[in-house]
């Protein structure tokens, strides 16, 4: 079988699976795809329009990209607690809505304080919906689906960041305004669909389930107030060890993004890691989680996806700089996430017992983004002091071992077998 049948028939099994869920659920699923096509059709190529379309200095489109993080990953927590409050769906619709806002001043902004405006708008835009949609999918699944939803969601993710460039670049060669415009309309209709179709829910109930309409959260949550919502969150102390745990899981899976790439040091290599990377997903994507689903508990998959992680920079530091060890130790990455999200995802879930299930996710969000931003600091501060020998590839590994040892002793005190 060639190449592109494999990649419709894998296309074929995830449609098929896809249809087996409610409306609901498959909207979600639209939503995530759309979000990413949208977003990594413009992103990628945001900085190169500041710097050679506008003449900006880089230190101010530095300035405009930060400001997009900071928004978001210092959002998190405060839109998931709001997803909690007012129910999914106007989260995600206000989230949609303010990132159609954001891209469609993009478009058309040229001065650094407008810049940084649009740039605020869509990272909040992600703090508001992102928490929102996955305590919505955890819901809508049910507690027996929860895992097969997450690893559709993360084919779904997948599939955007893949043709998002594709399509992006097409655009961005006619001109970047319109690759904005595209992108506004693309999150105008997302949003317009989600206000029409998407249930009105707020966080999962004790066993997983949807609760009822917003402003009926299940059990005792709906009875607690914002103080009692961020205690019950925030005094979760296994909940903050399984996020300090998988924080090292992010800056892993980050480095196709500054390691890889660095490497690579051309545009052809760099390509190809995030192709490599999403056709594995989307190819392996829901025949791993139901192999691990048959032989391996949620805790010993946990474990695993971390120690893949790690293991996948062996293959740099045995070989080099080259393009084949570069692809081996991207698609290494792909499959170690792939083992690992539906059951990260799940776990969330798990901790929150049912109760601030978005907050839980925002907390988790920004304790991660946290890691990521000092896990690249010190990735490139060692890259600076040791160059491309071994020595930062080992230090990676370390990273990734030394997670998967934390998780296999909070598994192993019984932390995380909750249900």
């Amino acid at each position: 079988m060639t190449t592109t049948a494999t990649t419709r028939a894998k296309a074929g099994g995830i449609w098929r699976q896809t249809r087996t869920f409610d409306p609901a659920v498959r909207l979600l699923f639209l939503n995530q795809l759309t979000i990413n096509l949208g977003f990594y059709m413009l992103m990628p190529y945001l900085a190169a329009h500041l710097a050679d379309g506008l003449g900006m200095a880089a230190w101010a489109v530095g300035l405009v990209l930060g400001a997009r993080n900071l928004s978001q990953q210092g959002m998190f927590l405060v839109g998931g607690a709001l997803a909690d409050r007012l129910g999914f769906k106007p989260l995600i619709v206000a989230g949609c809505a303010l990132r159609t806002v954001g891209f469609g001043a993009l478009a058309f902004a040229q001065s650094l304080p407008t810049l940084i405006a649009a740039s605020l708008a869509t990272g909040l835009a992600g703090a508001l919906f992102n928490p929102a949609v996955r305590a919505c999918l955890a819901a809508e699944a049910g507690e027996e689906r929860r895992v097969e939803a997450f690893a559709l969601f993360n084919a779904y993710y997948q599939a955007g960041i893949l043709l998002g460039p594709l399509v992006g670049v097409a655009l961005t060669g006619v001109s970047f305004r319109l690759t904005c415009v595209v992108a506004a309309v693309l999150f105008a209709g997302l949003t317009l669909v989600q206000l029409r179709h998407l249930p009105v829910r707020t966080s999962a109930g004790p066993a997983g389930e949807a609760a009822g309409p917003a402003g009926e959260a299940a059990g005792p949550a709906g009875e607690e107030g914002a103080r009692g919502q961020f205690r019950t969150v925030l005094s979760h102390r296994t909940f903050w060890l399984f996020s300090l745990a998988m924080t090292g899981s992010y800056v892993l899976s980050f480095q196709v993004y500054l390691a890889l790439p660095l490497a690579a040091g051309g545009t052809g290599v760099t390509t190809a890691l995030f192709v490599v990377s999403a056709l594995v997903a989307l190819a392996g994507q829901l025949r791993i989680t139901a192999w691990t689903r048959r032989r391996l508990s949620r805790e010993r998959c946990l474990v695993l996806g971390l120690a893949l992680l790690g293991g996948a920079f062996l293959v740099p530091a045995a070989l080099g700089r080259g393009p084949v060890g570069l692809l081996l130790c991207a698609a290494v990455l792909a499959v170690a996430n792939a083992v690992l999200y539906p059951y990260e995802m799940d776990t969330v879930v798990a901790l929150s017992r049912g109760r601030w299930v978005a907050t839980h996710y925002g907390l988790y969000n920004t304790v991660c983004g946290i890691g990521i931003t000092l896990g690249n600091l010190g990735t490139g501060a060692l890259l600076d002091v040791t160059g491309w020998s071994a020595a930062p590839w080992l230090a990676l590994c370390a990273v990734g071992l030394g997670c998967a040892a934390a998780m296999a002793l909070l598994a192993r005190g019984g932390r995380l077998a909750v249900g």
